[in-house]
Formats: structure tokens, C-alpha cells, sequence
């Protein structure tokens, strides 16, 4: 299997290999690699150049073909049909329709050793707060855990603020964009993924996180002292009326709250500089991906008397049948 990987001279290796491990980057179904007086350290996936900047010594990202790791353990050697299922921090996330439940869970367990709760959904997205219900279906009775990524920590109770792993790589592409000196607003910031992201990027940037949620807010500022991110400041409140204070003061604002960011459009050009950018996410159907949400952000600009200019719009994941979550950005003119 080929993969994204760190080439590091073996003298230099233990280091970067310790380091990978602790940023949950170091993928353990690979063997790592060796050739001449290199070694190649298999990545779950390829970090951002923040993370990269962090770790010690001198190295090269790169690729190359991986034999797996034999004698690893593995759910299809367990479960005849291996449902889908999510890890946040050391919590397992399966449906609750999944069919023996207790078997999944068990092997979840087996095979994935940092798991100590398994948890069955009992409920979508729901409400306000967009929260779940859950029933813990093995090991610890607990819905709250420390999610790593990219070399960031979130505390989180599941029951009691949104969070999602899946969009980790949607979040690093934003942090590609953000520069030095730049200010940014996220409007539904729940727990802070996006927020300290960014702001642990560089000091020189100025981070607003807003959310209606006080459960998210309350760990949203927890996360910001457990990252030492100082640059991000927390609000707890509506982020159309939040806007108000903040108008033409952000270069980027971001817009995750897929379904309903339609709702928060003006305030979102509100909020926007000259030539900022808005990232807005929706779900659409396969038949009206983009046209529709492009024409709601059109709209809401020309209410100021501003116009749009299309950056990109893509497919962030599939939702549902027939139905994807995207992101488009447009650079407010």
C-alpha cells in the first residue's frame, strides 16, 4: 500500500517516531520502512506545515509503498459486516440500529486499543445545540473524552456539544489559507477545532469564535487554555446579532453549520473586510450541488451592495444517500 510518510535518517528516527505517536500521525497497520541509513515512518495522513514544523530534527515528506503490519488484529477477522463507526479521543461512535451490538463493541475493543468506551447512538443531530443522545454499550459509562488532532487536544462531552473527526482534513485545508496578521471569525465554533487550529498556526493571527451553545462555549474556552491558544477570543451568544460588534473587522469567516448557515448569510457579509474570504458549508442534493447556495450567497452580498467572486466549491463528504456536504468559497468584491 502506498502512503505518505516521513524520511528521517535512523540515527535521527526515535525522535520524529515518538512525536508522530503523539499527534495520533504514526500509522500502525504499515511496517515502518527502512532502506540504506533512512528509515520512512508511515502517516495516517498528510499533515499541514504547521504540524510538520513541530517535529524535531531534520526529515523529508514523502511517499512510498508500505508492507502491512502482520499479526495486527483486524475487524473483518472478527465481524462478518463491519459497520461504520467513528472514534472521537479514546470513545467509539456506532449506530444504534448496527446489528449485535455488543459483538461490534467487542471487537471495536479488541482491535482498536485506545478505545475505552464504546457508544451507540440513540438519536441524529438534533435541536438548537445539535447535539446526540448515546447508551453506552461497553467499557467505561462515559460520554465525554480528549480528542487529538494535528497536534491539538478538545475536550468534549458528546452529549452536550457537536463534534465530528471526519472533518479533520477539511479543517487543516482551511488552515492552508489563513495568513499572518489576518483575522478570522468562526460563526458556529462549537468546541473550537477550527478556531485553535488556526490560531496555534501563528500568534499574529486574531481568532473569533462564536456559539449559542454554553456547554460548547465552556469547553471551547477550556480548549483554548489546554492549547494555550491566547489569540482566540470566545463568545458565547447568536452569531447573527454577535455580528454586529464585529462588522468588517474579518478577512476570513467560516460557516459550519451545514443545513442552517444559510440563515446567518448577512450577517456573515456583515462581518467580512474587503476582499474577504466566507468558507460556507451546506447539504445539498447530487442534483443542485452548488447553484443554489452560490445564488443564497450572491444574494445576501448584494443586499450591501457587494458582489462575489467564486474561489472554489466542492464535495466535502457524502451525507447521505444522494445527498454531500460542501464547501464553497467566495471572496467578498
Amino acid at each position: 500500500m502506498r502512503k505518505s510518510c516521513i524520511k528521517v535518517l535512523k540515527r535521527e528516527g526515535e525522535p520524529i517516531r515518538r512525536a508522530l505517536l503523539e499527534m495520533d500521525l504514526l500509522d500502525n497497520s504499515a511496517r515502518i520502512g527502512s532502506e540504506g541509513e533512512y528509515l520512512y515512518l508511515p502517516l495516517t495522513e498528510e499533515p499541514p506545515e504547521s504540524e510538520l514544523e513541530e517535529l524535531p530534527g531534520e526529515f523529508e515528506l514523502t511517499e512510498r509503498e508500505f508492507e502491512e503490519q502482520k499479526g495486527q488484529l483486524k475487524l473483518e477477522d472478527l465481524l462478518d459486516d463491519v459497520p461504520h463507526f467513528e472514534v472521537v479521543g479514546d470513545i467509539a461512535l456506532i449506530e444504534d440500529d448496527v446489528a449485535e451490538p455488543d459483538k461490534v463493541a467487542d471487537a471495536i475493543m479488541k482491535v482498536k486499543k485506545n478505545v475505552k468506551t464504546v457508544l451507540a447512538a440513540m438519536s441524529p443531530v438534533e435541536g438548537e445545540f445539535r447535539t446526540r443522545r448515546f447508551r453506552t454499550i461497553a467499557g467505561e459509562n462515559r460520554t465525554s473524552t480528549v480528542h487529538k488532532e494535528y497536534g491539538c487536544r478538545y475536550y468534549i462531552d458528546l452529549e452536550r456539544a457537536y463534534f465530528t473527526p471526519r472533518l479533520a482534513t477539511e479543517r487543516s485545508r482551511i488552515l492552508t489559507q489563513i495568513k499572518d496578521g489576518q483575522t478570522v471569525v468562526d460563526m458556529f465554533a462549537g468546541v473550537g477545532p477550527y478556531s485553535i487550529m488556526i490560531a496555534k498556526k501563528s500568534p499574529e493571527i486574531r481568532v473569533i469564535a462564536i456559539d449559542k451553545n454554553p456547554d460548547a462555549v465552556e469547553f471551547l474556552r477550556h480548549n483554548v487554555e489546554l492549547n494555550s491558544a491566547t489569540n482566540v477570543k470566545a463568545i458565547e451568544g447568536d452569531a447573527n446579532i454577535e455580528a454586529e460588534k464585529f462588522a468588517s473587522v474579518a478577512d476570513h469567516v467560516i460557516m459550519n453549520l451545514p443545513h442552517n448557515a444559510n440563515e446567518f448569510l448577512d450577517a456573515a457579509v456583515k462581518l467580512c473586510a474587503p476582499n474577504a474570504i466566507i468558507h460556507y458549508y451546506d447539504i445539498t442534493h447530487e442534483d443542485d450541488l452548488f447553484e443554489s447556495s452560490l445564488k443564497l450567497i450572491e444574494e445576501a452580498a448584494e443586499r450591501t451592495g457587494r458582489t462575489i467572486e467564486l474561489i472554489e466549491a466542492r464535495v466535502v463528504r457524502s451525507y447521505a444517500p444522494h445527498q454531500f456536504n460542501v464547501c464553497i468559497e467566495v471572496r467578498l468584491i
